[in-house]
């Protein structure tokens, strides 16, 4: 036998291989002894590939286009069904395994549709060993992790994914539910990851340290698998300790869950990065970027239950008042107003939200016009709740949404019919710099449209600190700066409306709503010092909007043809 053959037994191997104690096989390298090539040639009945996409839909393929991911290295490939899921979705994918004989069945399945896959094999704890190079993100699916009996392996593996990531890298990690598994006992839905209808996988054995599972298959043959049973809160502190800066945690592909209702956890975690690789350029004060401010606010879990609530998950900007008091009605009336300024669009239109918060506004345009539209924005928070409505209103493929800033738009010159933005312009304190980027990517004859929070033209901005401080700004532009600034591009002016008294009235009602859902707010998870301050920061803002110090309404600009 050769060297190869003998480090890759299960590559001939029909039978799985235990002690006499198969409960106290607690040993990383055991799964090479369980992965034999019987069992991975059915391991695709136990997934079911066309039920499985079906149950997971688009949520990983939307996760890696949102955040602009173009590489992808699947160390856990399996079979194949994400990597030959994402290659086929465009990406670029090494998918690799530490069972050599589940590297040769991805091979065989990607061949099989038409796929040549890139594959090595690779254990983690020694992954930049066997795999070169930095990939945009990382995904380790199916449970895989949990074959890490020891945690210092597991902090090795996590190591070695943090290293094989570019600096802006994400890595997407999934997890059994063991919490509920030691908790309450083992129950499953058996709807999203394990979808053969004629296959069973279940415990034979869960304790603290080990989960033994036992699959059956419908020709009555059977296989196991030693895992160890790692808890959520767990996995996620292992992930902050390994560097990753942000992590964010799914159940079965949900933003919210109760804690013991889905099978599999998942969870997205981004890799530390400089902000000034992130945002392309850097403060020479010293300064906080106002990007990074602003990214930090509306993902904080204040804000974000705050809006949600009060505006209901679809926008963040301020509606018009005329006809109603209602927030949420108010600002649909927004979004009617300025489809109504803008030419007839159709399924050939092509719309940039820049600032798109939620994407409620997008989401209307698309089933109204029948138009292409991109979210970009800067929060991930919002992003990914984005990301799920519009999969739930099956808008995929009109809608795609984009993590990044407005001063560094990633679309192509010229490939926008229209450029829209509500009440998002005065976060950036280079709004001349975010109308050029709007100018570039407008074709000829393209409009630019967007309300924004301004200050008057004569306003004295000593007068305005208090509504600056509610969102941490620098300053404000006004009606006068982006007529000029517009102009100075090249653009056409079309309208510059007056409508300060929407403004006013607008957040003069969400506070009204603050205050009466103060102790829902509360139960919902906002802090009570956050509350506060926005209390007092909106009355703020009505009182300057009374004073005459701001201004707001919907700014229209056209790209001469």
């Amino acid at each position: 036998m050769s060297d190869t053959m003998a480090e890759n037994a299960e590559l001939t191997m029909t039978d799985q291989v235990y002690s006499d104690d198969p409960l106290a096989d607690r040993e990383t390298d055991h799964y090479r002894k369980e992965y034999v090539r019987t069992f991975v040639d059915k391991w695709d009945e136990l997934i079911d590939w066309a039920g499985r996409a079906e149950s997971e839909g688009q949520f990983f393929i939307d996760i890696l286009r949102a955040r602009g991911k173009e590489t992808v290295l699947d160390v856990a490939c399996g079979t194949g069904f994400h990597s030959v899921r994402l290659t086929e979705a465009g990406f670029d994918v090494t998918a690799s395994d530490g069972a050599a004989s589940m590297v040769a069945k991805a091979f065989e399945n990607g061949r099989s549709r038409g796929l040549i896959l890139k594959t090595a094999q690779a254990d983690w704890r020694w992954l930049n060993r066997d795999i070169n190079g930095k990939y945009d993100a990382i995904v380790c699916l199916g449970n895989s992790f949990t074959h890490l009996h020891k945690e210092s392996e597991r902090r090795r593996a996590l190591a070695e994914f943090y290293a094989a990531l570019k600096h802006d890298g994400l890595l997407i990690l999934d997890q059994r539910n063991y919490d509920a598994m030691l908790d309450r006992g083992y129950t499953t839905k058996h709807k999203y990851y394990y979808c053969g209808d004629q296959v069973t996988a279940e415990p034979d054995h869960v304790d603290e340290g080990l989960c033994r599972m036992r699959y059956s298959f419908p020709d009555g043959s059977e296989y196991t698998l030693n895992m160890c049973p790692i808890r959520k809160n767990y996995m996620r502190r292992l992930l902050s300790e390994a560097g990753f800066e942000r992590v964010r945690t799914y159940g079965d592909f949900q933003e919210t869950y109760a804690e013991d209702d889905p099978d599999f956890f998942i969870h997205v975690a981004e890799k530390s990065a400089m902000h000034l690789v992130r945002w392309g350029t850097g403060t020479d004060d010293g300064k906080q970027d106002i990007r990074d401010i602003t990214e930090n606010y509306y993902d904080s879990d204040d804000a974000d239950t705050f809006y949600s609530t009060i505006w209901g998950g679809e926008d963040l900007h301020i509606g018009r008042y005329a006809e109603t008091p209602d927030i949420r009605t108010a600002s649909d009336r927004t979004i009617e107003s300025m489809i109504d300024r803008l030419p007839k669009l159709d399924a050939s239109a092509r719309v940039l939200d820049m600032g798109a918060g939620y994407g409620g506004a997008m989401r209307t345009l698309v089933r109204k016009t029948g138009c292409e539209a991109v979210c970009l924005n800067l929060s991930e928070t919002q992003n990914e709740y984005n990301l799920g409505k519009i999969r739930a209103a099956k808008l995929s493929d009109k809608i795609s949404v984009r993590h990044g800033v407005f001063e560094d738009v990633p679309e192509p010159d010229a490939s926008c019919d229209v450029a829209w933005s509500q009440d998002a312009f005065l976060h950036s304190d280079q709004r001349a710099k975010v109308l050029a980027e709007a100018w570039r990517v407008l074709k000829p004859g393209g409009h630019l449209i967007f309300t924004d929070p301004m200050q008057a033209d004569d306003a004295d901005p000593a007068v305005l600190q208090p509504v600056y401080d509610r969102l941490q700004l620098n300053d404000l532009g006004s009606p006068r700066f982006y007529r000029e600034a517009a102009e100075a591009l090249g653009f056409e002016t079309v309208e510059q409306e007056e409508a300060v008294s929407d403004l006013r009235t607008h957040y003069f009602r969400v506070r009204e709503e603050l205050v009466a859902n103060y102790e829902k707010l509360r139960e919902a998870g906002a802090s009570a010092e956050y509350l506060d301050k926005m209390a007092v920061g909106l009355e703020n803002w009505v009182k300057a909007a009374d004073d005459g110090h701001l201004a707001w309404g919907i700014q229209h600009f056209r790209k001469p043809a």
